[in-house]
């Protein structure tokens, strides 16, 4: 028995270093194979096959922590087999004629940025809608409050953040009003969103008896502001008929007439017509998914509507269209693509308001050509942001729009939350995302085009408003930060794609 032993120790102490090397080899061929068959850029290939092979163990390890878009992987995952709503809107939809008088001829370079966005979205450009800009929670939230209490049907809505404060709980106080009629009440909050107050409004609306949900609910004690796969749309939508969406989260900060501790400036928008269809399917998709329960369904006996039927009848003469996107798009996000064809087809200026910039190279690439075939690119960013690191990182990549001409001004204070974007003053992009890899990939967002010459005019105005106030941030701004400072800025830009 030790005979065999010992000769099992002794064969198996010469063949070790074969095994361990076969298996290096396996793990390196394994991870090379996965890293190029899925990585869709070239350098970021070469880059981490070069790691793998350079580093052997560490490298395959590396790559299966940090180099596999899991975010992809598991929004694909949760979002499969869930409700897809498309609502009939093929008489409100624009035709050759329509888009001719409204857009220009085909070979017009709107007129092909309207393709563009239908290709991408796969949603109709719709005609008859009205849209009307709001300043801030002062002017939208009595307009949603007013709505809530003369809906008759139902109202839905979603928001990444809902406060347990004063203008949460007037909010609070109207849907219960709403629900106790028999109107027809659901709201969604974002799992991290919900926990900006304690106790968080959810207690609130089941004290109102409003039926809520959370997207995504965490097991995280804390709020935890970079945390991915989070419903950052702002949604509410009335009867079907009237909608609202923007960059405003209902919270007290953003009403400035009760003098929040933490003012927030922002822009909000009512729409009616068609477009608020598209709104209210993104809803009902949210609220199936959170929830489990359909909204779609046939109408109740006697003849009444459906309480989420949409009401798509015209009410404007604006041509408009929303565009879902979010971490389940195809490998190049869907907003993206918008944004650079805005860009390719901007003829004299761009006027642009974010609160959080940290585009990509191909962004900044976009942004640079529009600037250096002419046209006037505005960016406006707020001079003090509610979150340092991505005040940093943004500013460590600003040279790379700067030094192509484009024009970067730091709006005054209180925090300018604003989410815009104006083209030649006749093509407008409005809603919840931002210009940053958090909006572009990793969460759930929604905004509305539009192609109306006078609300385009009336938010390139409103941008040049805030430009008449704001100071410029020069190529030489950046370049004079202390050794200390870019440091800092830079490091924090090494985590701009998880900001």
């Amino acid at each position: 028995m030790e005979d065999l032993v010992s000769t099992a120790l002794r064969w198996w102490m010469a063949i070790w270093p074969h095994v361990l090397a076969f298996s290096v080899l396996a793990i390196n061929v394994v991870a090379s194979v996965h890293a190029i068959l899925v990585k869709r850029d070239t350098r970021s290939t070469i880059g981490w096959v070069g790691l793998i092979w350079l580093s052997p163990v560490f490298g395959a390890v590396a790559y299966a922590l940090l180099g596999v878009n899991r975010i992809r992987s598991r929004a694909s995952q949760l979002r499969a087999g869930a409700l897809t709503v498309v609502h009939e809107l093929a008489s409100a939809t624009a035709d050759a004629e329509r888009l001719a008088a409204a857009i220009g001829p085909p070979a017009a370079p709107l007129r092909s940025l309207a393709t563009l966005v239908g290709a991408v979205t796969d949603r109709p450009l719709v005609d008859g809608n009205s849209i009307e800009p709001l300043e801030g929670g002062d002017e939208a939230y009595p307009r949603m409050l007013a709505a809530i209490d003369a809906a008759t049907r139902s109202v839905g809505l979603a928001s990444y953040i809902f406060d347990n404060d004063r203008t949460g709980r007037m909010f609070a106080d109207a849907l219960g009003r709403a629900a106790r009629r028999g109107v027809a009440v659901r709201v969604l909050v974002d799992g991290i969103g919900s926990r900006y107050t304690r106790p968080p409004i959810t207690s609130v609306l089941a004290d109102r008896g409003v039926r809520h949900e959370l997207f995504l609910p965490t097991g995280v004690p804390l709020y935890f502001p970079y945390a991915n796969l989070r419903n950052h749309r702002k949604i509410m939508v009335v009867d079907g008929a009237i909608g609202f969406t923007g960059g405003l989260n209902i919270r007290d900060g953003c009403w400035l007439a009760h003098a929040p501790a933490h003012p927030v400036r922002d822009m909000h928008f009512e729409l009616r017509g068609p477009v608020v269809s598209q709104l209210l399917e993104v809803f009902v998709e949210d609220w199936a998914f959170a929830s489990g329960e359909s909204l779609v369904g046939d109408s109740p006996a006697g003849g009444e509507e459906a309480p989420w039927a949409p009401n798509p009848a015209p009410a404007g003469t604006a041509l408009a269209r929303g565009i879902r996107y979010g971490p389940d798009d195809p490998e190049i996000g869907r907003i993206k693509l918008v944004l650079v064809g805005a860009l390719a087809a901007a003829q004299r200026k761009v006027r642009i308001m974010t609160p959080y910039f940290l585009p990509d190279d191909a962004v900044c690439q976009a942004l640079d050509v529009a600037s250096l075939r002419g046209v006037e690119v505005d960016i406006v960013l707020p001079g003090d942001n509610n979150l340092a690191l991505v005040s940093w990182a943004s500013t460590a990549m600003l040279w790379q729009v700067l030094g192509r001409g484009c024009r970067v001004w730091m709006s005054p204070p209180p925090f300018d939350h604003t989410k815009l974007m104006a083209v030649d003053g006749a093509w407008a992009l409005f809603g919840s995302g931002n210009w940053d890899d958090r909006s572009m990939r990793l969460n759930f967002e929604f905004n509305v085009e539009t192609y109306d010459r006078d609300l385009a005019s009336r938010i390139d105005r409103h941008i040049s408003g805030v430009i008449s106030r704001s100071r410029p941030k020069t190529l030489e701004d950046v370049d004079a930060r202390g050794l200390a400072v870019r440091l800092r800025d830079g490091i924090a830009r090494l985590f701009s794609p998880y900001l």
